[in-house]
C-alpha cells in the first residue's frame, strides 16, 4: 500500500503540487549533454539514474537500466516491478541514501520511454461517441448498437508515436468535395484527449486473456494525444474506420505512472447502459479518479475525470486478445478521447466546437480547429492526501503541411 505520509530527502518532492513525490516514483529515459540515453525514475524536480544505481550495486534490474527503453526492464515481470519500487522508495526516503546519483530535470532531455511494439486506439467515452457520432451520423445513429456491448478499437501506427515535445507536422491528403475528392492540406486538425496503458506481459498466440489477468499485465499509463485530421477522416473512415487521418502522430508524456502508484485512486466508471458478456466483467473497478485537461497556447480549454469512461484498459486488453491475438511488452493501448458531458469537459475541439460550427475564444480569438503555430498539452493527476500523483508534460505543436 502507499504511505501517504512518506516524505522524501529529495525537498522538491514533498512540495504542493508536485507531480512527482516519492509516492509516485514513474518511469522514464532520459540523457545529458553527450551523454547515451538512459532509464531514471522522477522525483521532485530531480531524475534519479537508475543506470548508474545500478552499476553501483543499489539496484538489480540485470543491466536493463542502462538501455535506451524501458522494455528489457518491464519485460522481468511485476515481482521486480514490486521489488524495486520498494527498494527506490526506501532509498530515496527522508532516511535514505542521500549520496544517489541525481540529476536535474531541467538539465535532461527526455525520450521516448519504450520501444512501442504495436499501438491500438479505443473509443470508450461514451460522451465522446454519441458526440462524435451525431456529427458523423445523426442523433439515431449516434452509437454503433455494438458500442455498449464491447470496446471498440483500430489498430493505429506504432512508427509515428512520440515523445513530448516532438513537432507534429499538419498532414495532406484527400477530403470530400463538391464535385469528389480534394487534395489539400487537413483544414480541421484536431486533438485527443487520451489516457495510454503500456502492456508489461507477452501473451502467445490462440491465448485469450481475462480482465484479471490483463490488470496483472499493464505496467502503467501516460498520457496520450492521438492527432486527427477530421476532414480526412470524415472522407475516409467507411467502411473500414480512420486510417492516414490518424497516422500523422500520436504523443505521449515521457514519465510512465506505474499502476502501483495509481492503486490508491481506483473508482468506479460511467454507468453501464446493459450487463457486458462474462469475458469483460470486472472484480473491482479498473478505472482510476484522476484529473484529465488541455491546453491550447497555454489556456486551459477543458478539465475531466478519466472516470467518466465507459470500459477499462484491462476491459480493453482482454478484448484485444479475445480472439487469440498475442500481445507484447511494449504495445500501448489508447483509451479513447476522455470526455464528460459539458463542452468545458470534451476531449477534442471536434466535440467543443460541434465540427465547427460553435468557435471557441483562445487569446481573445475565435477559433474552431488547431493552427498552424500552436501548441497544444495535455495534464493529467491524482489527489491523495497532501500529494499529488502527477503525469508531467505532454505536449505537441503543429509546424506548417508540406505541399
Amino acid at each position: 500500500m502507499t504511505d501517504q505520509a512518506l516524505r522524501s530527502w529529495v525537498a522538491a518532492a514533498n512540495e504542493p503540487g508536485c507531480d512527482f513525490p516519492i509516492q509516485n516514483l514513474p518511469y522514464g529515459v532520459f540523457s545529458v549533454a553527450d551523454q547515451q540515453p538512459r532509464c531514471g525514475v522522477a522525483i521532485g524536480d530531480m531524475i534519479l539514474d537508475l543506470a548508474a544505481c545500478e552499476a553501483r550495486g543499489l539496484i538489480d534490474a540485470k543491466g536493463s537500466f542502462a538501455r535506451p527503453v524501458l522494455n528489457d526492464f518491464i519485460e522481468q515481470g511485476r515481482a521486480v516491478w514490486d521489488r524495486t519500487r520498494a527498494r527506490l522508495t526506501a532509498l530515496l526516503a527522508e532516511d535514505g541514501d542521500r549520496g544517489l546519483p541525481l540529476v536535474q530535470m531541467a538539465d535532461a532531455t527526455l525520450h521516448l520511454p519504450i520501444r512501442v511494439t504495436e499501438f491500438t486506439d479505443f473509443y470508450a467515452s461514451r460522451n465522446h461517441a454519441f458526440n462524435v457520432g451525431v456529427l458523423f451520423r445523426g442523433p439515431e445513429n449516434a452509437l454503433p448498437p455494438q458500442w455498449t456491448h464491447m470496446p471498440i478499437g483500430y489498430n493505429g501506427r506504432a512508427s509515428s508515436v512520440v515523445v513530448s515535445g516532438t513537432s507534429i507536422r499538419r498532414p495532406m491528403g484527400q477530403v470530400k468535395g463538391d464535385y469528389g475528392p480534394l487534395w489539400s492540406a487537413s483544414r480541421r486538425l484536431d486533438l485527443e484527449l487520451e489516457l495510454g496503458a503500456i502492456v508489461g506481459a507477452n501473451s502467445r498466440m490462440g491465448q485469450r486473456i481475462s480482465v484479471e489477468e490483463a490488470e496483472d499485465m499493464i505496467f502503467g499509463y501516460v498520457l496520450l494525444n492521438d492527432w486527427s485530421a477530421r476532414d480526412i477522416q470524415a472522407w475516409e473512415y467507411q467502411p473500414l474506420g480512420p486510417f492516414q487521418a490518424k497516422a500523422l502522430g500520436t504523443t505521449i508524456s515521457p514519465w510512465i505512472v506505474t499502476q502501483a502508484a495509481l492503486e490508491p485512486f481506483r473508482s468506479p466508471g460511467a454507468e453501464r447502459t446493459n450487463p457486458l458478456l462474462p469475458y469483460l466483467q470486472e472484480q473491482r473497478p479498473g478505472f482510476y479518479d484522476l484529473v484529465m485537461g488541455w491546453t491550447m497556447n497555454g489556456q486551459t480549454m477543458a478539465r475531466t475525470n478519466y472516470n467518466v469512461m465507459y470500459y477499462s484498459s484491462a476491459q480493453q486488453l482482454a478484448h484485444h486478445a479475445v480472439s487469440g491475438c498475442p500481445m507484447r511488452v511494449g504495445d500501448l493501448l489508447g483509451s479513447g478521447t476522455v470526455s464528460g458531458p459539458a463542452p468545458d469537459q470534451t476531449g477534442a475541439l471536434l466535440e467543443m466546437t460541434q465540427g465547427g460550427k460553435l468557435p471557441v475564444e483562445v487569446a481573445g480569438q475565435p477559433r474552431t480547429f488547431i493552427e498552424d503555430g500552436d501548441q497544444i498539452g495535455l495534464f493529467g493527476y491524482a489527489e491523495g492526501d497532501g500529494y499529488r500523483i502527477g503525469f508531467g508534460p505532454c505536449t505537441g505543436t503543429i509546424l506548417p503541411a508540406q505541399e
